[in-house]
C-alpha cells in the first residue's frame, strides 16, 4: 500500500532546496525520486539541491549542476554511489528512457527524474513521487510527496 501524500508549503527556491537536502540525508542504491510539475515549478531546483547535498555529505566538490535538459541525464560519481540527473522533457516513448540505460540507475544508483511522469508505468513501486506547483507567492511552490519507500516496508 503506498504511503499518504504529504503537503509542505515552500517559501521560495531555499526552502526547495532545504526539502531536497533532508531526502539526500537519507538515499540509499535503488532510491527513485520522481519529480512532476509544470515547467517553472521547481523540479530543477529541487534536483540541484539535492545532488548538491549529497556532494557536500561525502565531501566531494561539484562546481556546477547544469540541466539535463538536452542531454537528457547527467551521472553524478559519489563515495557510496551515482546519482544520475534525468530530465525528460523530450523524450517521445518509454523507450527512449531505456535507451537512457536506465534500467542500471534504478538498479544501482539514486534517480532524480524531472518529468517523470513520462515513464510513470516503468517507475519501481517504492518510487518517492515530489509533485511542485505554484504557490500564493511567484516564488512559492507547494510540494506533494507520496514516499512509495514507507509503503514498501523500507
Amino acid at each position: 500500500m503506498a504511503a499518504d501524500i504529504e503537503r509542505i508549503e515552500l517559501d521560495g527556491p531555499g526552502a526547495t532546496e532545504a526539502l531536497a537536502s533532508g531526502f539526500a540525508a537519507g538515499l540509499r542504491p535503488g532510491d527513485v525520486l520522481a519529480l512532476t510539475g509544470d515547467l517553472g515549478s521547481g523540479k530543477t531546483v529541487f534536483a540541484r539541491g539535492l545532488i548538491r547535498a549529497v556532494a557536500a555529505a561525502s565531501g566531494t566538490e561539484i562546481d556546477e549542476v547544469p540541466s539535463p535538459t538536452y542531454t537528457l541525464v547527467q551521472p553524478y560519481e559519489f563515495p557510496d554511489f551515482t546519482v544520475w540527473h534525468f530530465d525528460l522533457y523530450r523524450i517521445a516513448s518509454v523507450d527512449d528512457a531505456w535507451e537512457l540505460a536506465i534500467e542500471d540507475a534504478f538498479a544501482d544508483g539514486v534517480s532524480v527524474i524531472e518529468w517523470a511522469e513520462r515513464i510513470d508505468e516503468i517507475l519501481p513501486p517504492a518510487s518517492v513521487r515530489i509533485r511542485l506547483e505554484a504557490g500564493i507567492r511567484a516564488d512559492a511552490r507547494i510540494a506533494h510527496i507520496r514516499d512509495g519507500r514507507r509503503g514498501s516496508g523500507a
